[in-house]
């Protein structure tokens, strides 16, 4: 093992499972409506609006509210300052792993 591991270098927002399955779909897909997010990620309506709502409020991701036909549909993009912090955050993972080698 070499060095010492400074974790206080990742970015917390990342640190719920869910924000990071919501960055990490977000990072492979153009856009992603909310019901396809939650399918993929099993949560509840209220845990995937809280983490969304976190998400949004750091400008990581941007959302978009239209309609099909008559009923609503929320749809959600990766911003590029959130992919540039998330980007960030995988980095400093990967040098965390290596350190630890």
């Amino acid at each position: 093992m070499s060095g010492n591991i400074n974790i206080a270098q990742l970015n917390k927002a990342f640190d719920s499972r869910i924000r990071l399955g919501i960055m990490s779909t977000l990072m492979v897909n153009d856009e992603i409506s909310y019901n396809d997010l939650k399918e993929l990620l099993d949560v509840t309506d209220g845990n995937l609006a809280s983490h969304l709502k976190a998400l949004e409020g750091l400008k990581y991701i941007a959302v978009f509210k239209g309609f099909i036909g008559r009923k609503t549909n929320t749809t959600y993009q990766i911003t590029k300052m959130g992919e540039k912090a998330f980007k960030e955050h995988l980095d400093m993972l990967e040098k965390i792993i290596q350190q630890a080698k």
